[in-house]
């Protein structure tokens, strides 16, 4: 897919049918934020609220990640959201393989045009899709990998610290990591 326009991409993603996920969703979640910004979150898909507001994490693990960013002096409008997949998948289960690539091409382009110093993939599908297939999210989250001059960490998704409130610590120790990344980048 050739790199396009942020208008252009959004009309082309918006009218997808690239996969069977257009078929169930109500509205497609392409993605939000500061354009300039320097750093990007990028989640595994829509859940239900997205899928009816057509906005990134607005749900109970919307509102957790918007603590997190504020923790760490950050503002939703500082930063870019998205998903890998832009539809939801049925009863929010994990995107199937072909979604992915479905959907990397448009990741990929918004990439582009945000151009982030740094990414954080909110869990393992984001993880798997964007640093390494085989990524192991307990044992690798937290890490620095670097591609493309693009400096990128994997942490857990919000959801998955609502289930499990024992991964809100190492989450914290991710988040101060981000934070003094975030700051060299600054300087």
């Amino acid at each position: 897919m050739p790199l396009l326009p942020l208008k252009e991409l959004m009309e082309q993603c918006m009218s997808c049918t690239k996969c069977p996920l257009h078929n169930v969703r109500n509205n497609v979640v392409f993605g939000e934020g500061n354009l300039r910004s320097k750093i990007m979150f990028v989640g595994e898909g829509p859940g239900r609220d997205e899928d009816l507001q057509g906005r990134p994490f607005v749900g109970k693990a919307g509102q957790l990640l918007n603590k997190m960013l504020e923790a760490i002096n950050l503002k939703r409008e500082d930063v870019y959201i998205a998903n890998i997949v832009k539809c939801r998948p049925p009863n929010n289960r994990v995107p199937l393989q072909s979604e992915v690539d479905a959907c990397l091409p448009y990741l990929r382009n918004q990439v582009a045009i945000i151009a982030p110093k740094i990414i954080v993939c909110l869990g393992a599908t984001a993880a798997k899709a964007i640093i390494d297939k085989d990524f192991k999210i307990t044992a690798m989250r937290g890490q620095w990998f670097e591609k493309k001059g693009v400096k990128i960490i994997a942490t857990y998704h919000p959801a998955a610290l609502l289930r499990d409130p024992e991964k809100k610590y190492p989450a914290w120790e991710d988040f101060k990591s981000i934070r003094n990344e975030l700051d060299k980048c600054n300087s």
